[in-house]
């Protein structure tokens, strides 16, 4: 609540002021395209728009539109290649193959999975990744007020109990993101507490544990919502009259910050130059390359999949017959950017970010969110690129006289596109390596300054008068100065790196005059449906069907690959919490909501039969389930196609899933 007035002050004053920064080239899509155990039994899989893994009974009762079996968030999880990795986790789990895939999470059910072959390892791999990202990537960049003031209560939450720096459960939405900070205060004391009481011998417990653990993190998630949903509400009750004094009030406003942070920042900056000289600045230089080199090979790995995946369909169009091979190719390549198989190679350049003693220096947990937000980026690019491309060559067809003039078109727009591809690739990579280093440097900072700084804010309050008191905070006005206390040296190394042209950035100087003026105006049209308008021959399906099978990943590698052998195993059970609608009323409160956990996990660690159960399965269909699993076989995989609104929306992927069943002794 406290957060919702400043971001909503930040978002009308960035409405108001405008915006600067270089003019992006490519396209960005503004309408999006339409949319496993020892006994083995065939399951149908589909990762719909969201990237939740849905598994179905078989293909028929996805065609009939009957309930799935599954649903999966995979936020938070981790896709494991290996059972060593997964040792490493819980205890040993059998394994009928050398293949085997694993998402695990540390505070719901795991999922197993089993492929034959390495081939088939490594395209699920990149499917369930596609997924993991996807799903991590989970407040919407499209929410001006509500994400960032959600983030910013999350971190100051957290810097309040003196844990700074990246935190690897900021995934997935709000609420989830809610529940993790909750499970990582909750579980060491479930442990403590139900751990002792637990019976059987150690792969029963650990069985036991995984379920309780998961039993709880969807109550969590439940009272989580519900409290969630309720702050948001009257939020946004109160957000006419709040919005309704910004706009009267903004001048004086901005005068009133500005003189909390000019005596803020007398008392604050000296200290801060100090540590920035002494212990942030040397080190600049060094984090920047760390996260230049892996980042801008994977970026020119897209630049390098796009030329050949065109360059190669402008070959078969000529040998192959035209315009209307021309159609089939067409539609392949507007699912690039989703094709998590062809991704793939862009996605691994990232897997060679390594920070090794900075990463303990400035107290980074992990490199796991610079990894995914680079990929996202790079999966963003694509699509631009791809969008671009055949924005332009929807404009060129009708002037095309013969295969020979198809040709020389294909190359000419390819190379305008490759050359606006450059200029936004410098752009979005600059404005990626300024966030990163700022992310890494300004938590080490505050922890800093902490016990020399923070206790003495409360003195600042008496200068905020009390009408702007909802827009203006001594917390945040706080970080601002410390971020401005080292923003010129970040901008400063990100300048010089562009000034020597490392890595092809861009100087910032530097303004690709729009050789395309009505470019943008094309973008605002519907997207392209080549079929519908350039295919001359009869159609083979509906236009119905052949527009759902357009949503679907896994038809895109299938027509690709052909259809793939049999492979996975996955435990059929729930994962991460499909929430159910909130009950009416008042939410609990946090006295309540712990009370109800613990009486609940009572009955749930020490039996309760068929109840226990029950509540575990958390009102998912999955009977037969906590015997059962999936064999991933059958019909390959597609790449799916993003809405606009959200980088990284995908379509839905689909295979046949064919699985054992499991022993009673599997996890979950």
């Amino acid at each position: 609540k406290e957060q919702f007035g400043v971001a909503l002050f930040n978002s009308v004053r960035y409405e108001i002021e405008g915006a600067g920064g270089p003019q992006a080239q490519l396209l960005h899509r503004k309408v999006p395209l339409e949319d496993h155990r020892t006994k083995w039994r065939n399951r149908f899989c589909v990762v719909p728009h969201n990237y939740g893994l849905v598994l179905y009974e078989n293909k028929l009762a996805y065609e009939r539109e009957l309930p799935p079996r599954v649903l999966v968030n995979s936020a938070g999880y981790k896709v494991l290649t290996s059972v060593e990795q997964y040792l490493e986790l819980v205890n040993k789990q059998p394994c009928p193959t050398d293949f085997p895939l694993i998402l695990w999470h540390p505070y719901a059910r795991h999922y197993y999975f089993c492929v034959m072959t390495g081939k088939e390892q490594e395209k699920w791999r990149a499917v369930f990744q596609d997924c993991v990202r996807h799903c991590n990537n989970g407040i919407s960049e499209e929410s001006k007020v509500e994400a960032p003031a959600f983030t910013a209560a999350i971190r100051m939450y957290r810097q309040c109990k003196e844990q700074y720096g990246t935190w690897d459960m900021l995934c997935g939405n709000e609420t989830q993101v809610l529940s993790n900070l909750v499970m990582e205060e909750l579980l060491p004391e479930l442990r403590s507490t139900i751990g002792p009481r637990l019976k059987g011998k150690a792969p029963e417990r650990q069985r036991t544990w995984i379920q309780v653990s998961d039993a709880v993190y969807r109550m969590v998630y439940e009272l989580a919502k519900a409290q969630y949903d309720a702050a948001v509400a009257r939020c946004e009750q109160e957000r006419p009259q709040l919005e309704s004094t910004i706009r009267t009030d903004m001048d004086q406003i901005i005068t009133s910050k500005e003189h909390l942070a000019s005596k803020i920042r007398a008392f604050v900056l000296p200290k801060a130059e100090v540590c920035v000289r002494n212990h942030v600045q040397p080190y600049i230089s060094s984090i920047l390359e760390a996260l230049m080199t892996p980042t801008s090979q994977g970026f020119a790995e897209v630049r390098e999949v796009f030329f050949k995946e065109v360059t190669d369909m402008n070959m078969n169009v000529v040998n192959e017959g035209g315009l209307e091979k021309l159609v089939e190719y067409m539609e392949k390549l507007s699912h690039l950017a989703f094709h998590p198989v062809k991704m793939q190679s862009c996605y691994e350049k990232m897997d060679q970010l390594k920070l090794e003693g900075l990463q303990q220096r400035f107290d980074v947990s992990s490199t796991s969110v610079f990894k995914q937000r680079a990929q996202i980026h790079m999966r963003q690019q694509m699509d631009d690129a791809v969008y671009t491309f055949e924005t332009l060559l929807h404009q060129e067809l009708g002037k095309l006289q013969g295969k020979d003039d198809l040709c020389k078109s294909i190359q000419r727009i390819l190379e305008r596109v490759l050359k606006k591809f450059d200029y936004d690739s410098s752009t979005v990579r600059k404005k990626f390596f300024r966030e990163a280093l700022l992310q890494i440097t300004i938590p080490f900072l505050l922890k800093k300054l902490a016990p020399t700084c923070k206790g003495e804010l409360a003195k600042f309050q008496e200068l905020i008068f009390e009408d702007f008191a909802s827009f203006i905070l001594v917390e945040n006005t706080y970080e601002e100065v410390v971020l401005q206390s080292v923003m010129k040296d970040i901008m400063q190394a990100v300048k010089e790196a562009a000034v020597q042209r490392k890595h092809n950035l861009y100087r910032d100087s530097m303004v690709m005059h729009n050789s395309d003026p009505n470019l943008h105006l094309l973008g605002e049209g519907l997207a392209i449906d080549w079929s519908e308008e350039y295919s001359g021959q009869p159609e083979a399906e509906p236009a119905a069907e052949r527009r759902r099978r357009a949503k679907q990943v896994v038809s895109v590698i299938q027509d690709d690959e052909g259809a793939l052998p049999y492979g996975a195993e996955a435990l059929l059970q729930p994962s991460s919490p499909e929430p159910q609608e909130p009950h009416p009323g008042v939410p609990p409160s946090p006295v309540d909501a712990v009370k109800e956990i613990r009486e609940a996990l009572a009955q749930e660690s020490l039996g309760d039969g068929a109840g226990a159960e029950e509540r575990l399965m958390n009102g998912t269909d999955t009977s037969g389930a906590s015997e059962e699993g999936v064999l991933l076989a059958g019909a390959g995989l597609t790449a799916p196609r993003p809405g606009s609104q959200h980088p990284g929306r995908a379509h839905s992927t689909q295979a046949e899933l064919t699985a054992p069943r499991l022993s009673s002794q599997h996890p979950g």
